[in-house]
């Protein structure tokens, strides 16, 4: 009847409405006239009238029945409403049930001696759909693989599905996110697949559907991985005090829980080290006291004992939900009751969805074995990285010879009382591996910043303080993400073009540590200095060659190193020195081009559609990260320093820069509270304890990797070569200008001559190639007659 055919329809939604709609009058009308035209109107697809059969056969029913013609029809109408459902992605099981069930109550299958239970049937077949369809059963789809009684009646914090995009790229699509309170959630996934794109949805309320701040609060700790000027300026307790709405007595006891001192509190957030940061992050959320702690990277920067403090009031909440994104599997594992993963499936298409597991992190790399370096500090075999060799270092002959060394070292900071460094001895080669150990603020930072030339000993004079002149040095700080900040908006390659491309490391430059403060810029202008030309040793002493301003290039005058010093040119000299450093590394020849930069990130895992074609402010935590190295190497460097090289790579990447560091030719010095992974790399261990060092073990003697190498680069065709090779152009040059080996007079050109000549010769400056060329006035040089006789 038609009462029978349209019960259940009113609960379906408007788009499934619409799709049976116009069937169910067409078959209303034709019952009355020709009941035998059901089936060529409806016929269902054969699949889904199969999986119905196959769900009217459960257990303790009698599989003997056969099916009449009118079953027959009955039940390929069930098959065709179940189609429309399918086709329109809907498979609540309460509309499942709504739709379908009350056509088999009326079924004679349903009923006799061993009647079958309606809805079970239609929950039987529904789930045989997805199966069918998605590949997995409806709880497995995307929320809940594991025992539904670990639920154990808590409150649903939400119960979602919805789809997250950032910028022009899909992250999550037709996802579900189901949260309980009381439950702490581990979000895994590769980096760059948009975790803390999804922990800032969540906590800005940008996902369609999530409850508001009336009803669910939320409280958010960030990696740190944005460093932000003026949010360092402020001062720490009203800052504290203004955010959380907690008075200063209630603030002062949970810093002091966290062993902040008064010093610390009364003192800009900028002041504090990395460590320290993240537990005034982690205090403001613990003050804030919300439903549910959205974490991300929460253990980066802390020490054993700080992981330990955050690890345990964790656990002990039971009204509170957790949703955490960290690196350190222990913390996950001690700290987590679920996992959330983010998987991609064919079935699915292109894109992710969120797969809860009720589990640990431990049973579900059971579940997912490809998961297993989560766990593992592994390299696999599609994360790679490829660091380029060190070249040489003037005067240093094997990898056991010293280039810095360090006696007797003191560093006090102006504004304090104390020293931070005492009495510091240490040297480095080319085969140290060292890894630097302490609490936070023992000096670790401190040291690393004079060793990289930010800072110098207070005692400088008394000390014995030395480090090779022409060190190149790649130092990816504790913040490392302030080497990209000014340059959000541009894509990696042009990064690094607009850091490299005058021959040298222009960020390092105009950094605080090199650029010329004012009254040394004063200094230099009443001596006259026009450039310091070239540096030499002589009889122990470096030297620099000084071209004063309207004074003849005959006349120009070298003083000493420490003269200059005397003078207060500290920042000039080390400009210079890093100037010097870079061309012996030959960056004033290695091309800045598009192709040459992103072959070098791909050394680095950054691919093209992130490296040229995406922007700095779209990559994840993981991929800036990858960047940063990319840029320190860039400098063939021979001392790479890493400041918590852990806080923002997965395990699958840990384990590829741990076997790249292995291979390399360079020395190695990292500060890390991941003993895994620098016991992977460091043999030798600097402890600091109060400023002062103590070194247990010893680097192992390494392959000499720093010898000098010519580099050649693949030139880039103009685009007037393009054309020409395509034959749609007759204005090419070509290479019109032979590369120069000899000069006029038959001797090896110079380094400098060659420079000279490569810089006149992209500029088309026949003069200038001549000069380099020693050819006189009047003369063709036999092979390079294109540069003419000079007249």
């Amino acid at each position: 009847t038609t009462t029978n055919l349209l019960c259940g329809i009113d609960s379906l939604s408007p788009s499934v409405w619409n799709y049976i709609h116009i069937f169910t009058v067409i078959l209303v009308s034709s019952l009355n006239h020709h009941p035998s035209i059901i089936m060529p109107l409806l016929d269902p697809p054969a699949e889904f009238l199969q999986l119905l059969h196959e769900s009217l056969l459960l257990p303790n029913n009698d599989e003997s029945k056969t099916l009449d013609d009118d079953d027959d029809e009955v039940l390929s109408y069930v098959a065709f409403l179940a189609a429309g459902l399918a086709e329109a992605n809907e498979f609540d099981a309460t509309v499942w049930s709504d739709a379908l069930t009350p056509y088999l109550e009326h079924d004679d299958k349903t009923r006799g001696p061993t009647p079958l239970d309606p809805t079970m049937v239609v929950e039987t077949f529904r789930q045989a759909i997805h199966r069918s369809i998605l590949g997995s059963d409806p709880q497995d789809e995307d929320e809940s693989i594991g025992n539904d009684d670990d639920e154990d009646g808590a409150q649903e914090i939400c119960d979602l599905r919805f789809n997250l995009a950032y910028g022009g790229k899909i992250l999550l699509h037709n996802t579900k996110l189901r949260l309980l309170r009381g439950h702490r959630y581990a979000l895994v996934g590769q980096n760059g697949v948009g975790k803390t794109t999804l922990m800032n949805a969540i906590h800005t309320q940008k996902i369609d559907g999530w409850p508001s701040s009336d009803v669910i609060t939320s409280a958010y700790v960030d990696s740190g991985s944005n460093v932000d000027p003026d949010h360092e300026a402020q001062l720490v307790m009203p800052y504290l005090m203004t955010t959380t709405g907690k008075s200063e007595p209630d603030c002062v006891a949970k810093l002091e829980e966290l062993e902040f001192t008064e010093e610390m509190m009364r003192g800009t957030i900028g002041a504090l080290s990395g460590g320290w940061q993240m537990k005034l992050r982690l205090v403001m959320a613990v003050l804030v006291d919300p439903d549910i702690y959205l974490m991300d990277e929460p253990t980066n920067h802390l020490s054993k004992s700080a992981v330990e403090w955050i690890t345990n009031y964790l656990q002990q909440l039971s009204h509170q939900t957790i949703l955490v994104v960290s690196h350190d599997t222990t913390f996950l594992e001690n700290v987590c009751t679920d996992v959330i993963h983010y998987e991609q499936r064919a079935v699915w298409g292109p894109h992710r969805r969120l797969v809860h597991y009720k589990t640990k992190m431990s049973d579900f790399v059971k579940l997912q074995p490809q998961a297993k370096h989560y766990f593992e500090l592994a390299t696999t075999d599609h994360v790679k990285y490829v660091f380029p060799n060190p070249g040489r270092l003037e005067g240093v002959k094997t990898s056991t010879q010293k280039f810095l060394e360090m006696e007797h070292v003191d560093f006090k900071y102006p504004t304090r009382e104390r020293n931070t460094l005492t009495n510091v001895a240490l040297k480095m080669t080319l085969s140290s591996r060292v890894a630097v150990l302490g609490a936070n603020g023992a000096g670790k930072t401190t040291l690393i910043k004079m060793i990289v030339g930010e800072t110098i000993p207070s005692n400088l004079g008394v000390c014995k303080f030395y480090i090779h002149p022409n060190l190149r040095i790649a130092y990816v700080a504790q913040h490392a993400f302030s080497h990209v900040e000014q340059h959000m908006e541009d894509s990696p390659v042009a990064y690094i073009q607009w850091r490299f491309k005058d021959g040298w490391d222009r960020e390092k430059l105009e950094s605080e540590a090199f650029r010329i403060p004012p009254e040394e810029q004063q200094a230099i202008d009443d001596f006259g200095i026009e450039g310091v030309w070239s540096r030499r040793m002589k009889a122990g002493k470096l030297e620099y060659e000084v071209k004063k301003r309207n004074v003849p290039e005959k006349d120009n005058k070298y003083y000493t190193r420490d003269e200059l010093m005397a003078m207060g040119f500290e920042h000039l000299i080390k400009q210079t020195d890093e100037k010097i450093a870079s061309r012996e590394a030959g960056l004033d020849l290695r091309p800045v081009t598009t192709t040459e930069i992103q072959k070098h990130l791909d050394d680095f895992g950054l691919t093209q559609e992130f490296g040229t074609y995406g922007k700095i402010r779209g990559l994840s935590g993981g991929q800036k990260v990858k960047l940063v190295l990319a840029a320190a190497f860039w400098t063939v460097p021979h001392l790479v320093i890493l400041d918590e090289p852990t806080n923002y790579l997965d395990r699958e990447n840990l384990g590829a820069l741990s076997a790249a560091l292995n291979e390399w030719g360079g020395a190695v010095l990292m500060i890390s509270h991941n003993q895994e992974f620098y016991s992977s790399v460091c043999k030798e261990e600097w402890n600091l304890v109060d400023g002062h060092l103590t070194v247990q073990g010893t680097s192992k003697e390494r392959e000499m990797k720093a010898v000098s190498r010519k580099k050649k680069y693949e030139k880039e065709d103009t685009e007037d070569v393009v054309l020409d090779k395509a034959g749609g152009n007759t204005n090419t040059d070509g290479d019109r200008y032979k590369d120069a080996t000899v000069t006029f007079w038959g001797n090896t050109v110079s380094k400098k001559e060659a420079r000279a000549y490569e810089k006149a010769k992209k500029k088309g400056d026949v003069a200038g190639m001549r000069k380099a060329l020693q050819i006189p006035d009047g003369k063709v040089m036999p092979g390079f007659e294109e540069l003419g006789s000079g007249k």
